[in-house]
């Protein structure tokens, strides 16, 4: 238990602790315009592999799988640390990602195959509110790690831990319940089964599409070439996944017949749109502080604790609920409206406001963001519950991949257009490429004010997304069933989950 809650509190750590580091990272590199990769790298390899992880934990060990993914994740790391480029850094975000990929839905494979059934609420309760706070805490660290330390260390952090992980992983016996069929093939055999043909169409259709969104706009113009064959390229792929699946039927990657079950689909959407608005905030919210109220790295994540502070109490007190619906749906509701307040920040607001906004929203964080995986643990069984976890996290992962990229084209538009208005006589490339701390000092003293001013906008609209997207979750949530924590599924949900192999048995 040990193991694989600090392996997913560093998995998820990383999705936002270079959060409070990015602003002296675009300083150091002169790369403001790269600040989407920085965590759209990361979260699109994630993507990517997320639904390959699924069947590699159905069909091989989960100990040696598990390991295989979390070797990959600190070898990014390293590449992250050491990087001499902008470029680098990316590299070693994407490889990362890679690594993270498998890592908190075989946290929860193992952790299903470990417990019993009546104690799972509990084990999962305290696995997934830990890798919230990583969520929550990321921007602390980062912030303080890039002030007194190096934001280097944001990555090198992930080393001494993983060493420590990888200890007591070797040392212990990890229960397996694999697929049926899986004890009578040979590893070749095994791999047939992964549905290789639909991971290498699934893959270019994610990546043509996020590229399209990162380039459009900024590195080459919507009407471009480079743009629409992209999106092309990305649609035509996606028909032939769909084709692929279709006729693999329950061998597939993403079997189409578990897509339809309700209580997943809207899990998914619900995970979807949760993180890709608290992602958005997470990033944005530093940069707030720094580029426009001009506070140290450290005190801009100081200045995210009543958030933090927040969503953990709350998290803790969503524990003890009997049934996962209804803080599903009041978290959501918090979340929006702390998000649209968020979204009126300015130089001048008081703290008595920036403190109760961030109150808000992380009340609404931690009041429902555990309850989608609550939702699938306790309307499936077998081995659905494990390619519906898949599902769940990576349409986690690509609410995140997908939003940061759109956040970062409309603050990088919004930013030119806002400097044109509000200080026309400034370069806007030169503001662009000095990065959120160091702009100050590029430009002359009598326009550092509306240079802020038109940060501070570009934020807010940053901030008009996270609200909206919070707000999203009130469509879907409904869909995830009343039902009380640890009772038993119904029996169209048992059904389902032994024709899924019946592992339980």
């Amino acid at each position: 238990m040990t193991a694989i809650t600090l392996t997913t509190f560093l998995a998820l750590l990383d999705t936002t602790i270079v959060a409070t580091a990015i602003p002296r990272i675009t300083s150091h590199f002169h790369s403001l315009p790269d600040v989407g990769w920085y965590g759209s790298a990361y979260l699109i390899t994630n993507c990517s592999l997320q639904p390959l992880s699924g069947k590699l934990y159905t069909y091989f060990s989960s100990k040696y799988v598990f390991l295989s993914f979390f070797f990959l994740f600190e070898f990014g790391s390293l590449l992250c640390g050491t990087a001499v480029s902008s470029d680098m850094l990316i590299v070693g975000r994407a490889v990362a990602g890679m690594g993270s990929a498998g890592l908190m839905n075989g946290a929860i494979t193992i952790l299903t195959h470990s417990v019993p059934i009546e104690k799972r609420p509990v084990y999962l309760g305290f696995m997934i509110s830990t890798a919230q706070l990583a969520l929550a805490v990321g921007p602390l660290i980062g912030g303080a790690l890039t002030q007194y330390a190096s934001w280097r260390w944001c990555f090198y952090i992930n080393l001494p831990c993983g060493f420590l992980v990888s200890l007591l992983l070797l040392s212990i016996t990890i229960p397996e319940r694999l697929h049926p069929t899986a004890l009578t093939l040979t590893p070749l055999q095994r791999i047939q089964h992964l549905d290789l043909l639909g991971f290498f169409l699934f893959a270019p259709t994610a990546i043509q599409f996020l590229l399209a969104l990162e380039w459009g706009g900024t590195t080459y113009p919507w009407s471009s070439s480079h743009i629409i064959g992209l999106f092309v390229g990305s649609f035509f792929n996606f028909l032939l996944f769909l084709y692929r699946e279709y006729r693999a039927g329950d061998e597939a990657m993403i079997p189409l017949s578990l897509v339809r079950n309700t209580v997943v689909w809207t899990c998914c959407c619900t995970n979807f749109l949760f993180m890709a608005g608290m992602l958005t905030l997470s990033y944005y919210l530093p940069i707030y502080f720094q580029g426009v109220r001009g506070v140290q790295p450290t005190m801009s994540g100081v200045y995210t604790l009543p958030g933090i502070l927040s969503q953990m109490l709350f998290a803790i007190i969503s524990g003890f609920a009997g049934y996962y619906l209804p803080f599903s749906i009041v978290g959501g509701c918090f979340a929006a409206i702390g998000y649209g307040l968020i979204s009126t920040y300015t130089s001048s607001t008081p703290a008595s406001k920036w403190i109760g906004y961030q109150i808000l929203g992380g009340i609404g964080r931690g009041l429902s963001m555990q309850m989608v995986i609550i939702a699938i643990q306790n309307n499936l069984t077998g081995t659905k519950i494990v390619i519906a976890q898949t599902l769940v996290i990576f349409f986690q992962y690509l609410g995140g991949a997908l939003c940061l990229t759109f956040a970062s084209t409309i603050f990088a538009a919004k930013l030119k257009s806002g400097l044109r208005v509000y200080a026309p006589t400034v370069d806007p490339q030169l503001v662009i490429e000095a990065g959120a701390t160091a702009y100050r000092n590029v430009i002359p003293k009598d326009q550092v004010m509306n240079v802020v001013t038109a940060y501070n906008l570009a934020i807010n609209h940053c901030f008009y997304l996270a609200a909206g997207l919070a707000a999203g979750v009130m469509l879907f949530v409904w869909g995830m069933g009343w039902k009380k924590i640890g009772g038993k599924s119904d029996g169209k949900n048992v059904k389902a989950g032994q024709e899924g192999g019946g592992a339980e048995a």
